[in-house]
């Protein structure tokens, strides 16, 4: 996937500002995709040559006018062919990982330290996503079709915190008996 793939399925859901874009990438599509808000304008000025994108000045009561980006009949057919391909398996990487395998030739403790940051860790991006489902997805049962990708990207996110938690939990114990 590039970049632009990701900002074509923002855009689709709502027409933003490259600022607007930025932020939404904070707050949800960077949990998944990170993007600085250097790369996120730099695509923009791409997409919109590719004519994927549009944008028009918008003016702002004492402010710089802002461009405002939306998505065009293109850039929904480059999303839908996009959609249409399979995706290539992902290969994990883990520094973490790899430090792990160092564990008999390294700091054992240092080692559990960094699990215990890294728990710490699991523990807030999961009660983040928990408020998240409680804000924008109070009753899953009863999603509407624009709120099904969403949720299960969420759900996605939610499930990895919680084996992430569990497999620190199943490290510390083995490391250091912690009881969990």
């Amino acid at each position: 996937m590039a970049l632009e793939h990701a900002i074509l399925v923002s855009l689709a859901e709502k027409s933003a500002s490259g600022y607007d874009l930025a932020r939404r990438f904070d707050a949800s599509i960077g949990h998944f995709w990170k993007a600085s808000h250097q790369q996120i304008y730099k695509v923009l000025g791409r997409m919109e040559s590719d004519g994927w994108v549009e944008s028009e000045l918008v003016a702002q009561g004492g402010r710089p006018n802002k461009k405002v980006y939306v998505i065009t009949p293109a850039g929904r057919d480059e999303l839908a062919v996009w959609t249409s391909k399979a995706t290539p398996i992902e290969h994990l990487r883990s520094e973490f990982a790899v430090k792990l395998r160092a564990l008999p030739f390294g700091d054992a403790a240092a080692i559990v330290d960094d699990v215990r940051v890294r728990r710490r860790a699991h523990e807030e991006r999961l009660a983040y996503y928990a408020e998240s489902a409680a804000r924008f997805y109070p009753d899953p049962d009863d999603l509407r079709p624009d709120e099904i990708g969403g949720w299960l990207v969420l759900r996605g996110g939610i499930l990895a915190e919680e084996a992430g938690i569990a497999w620190c939990d199943e490290i510390l114990q083995r490391l250091d008996g912690a009881e969990r």
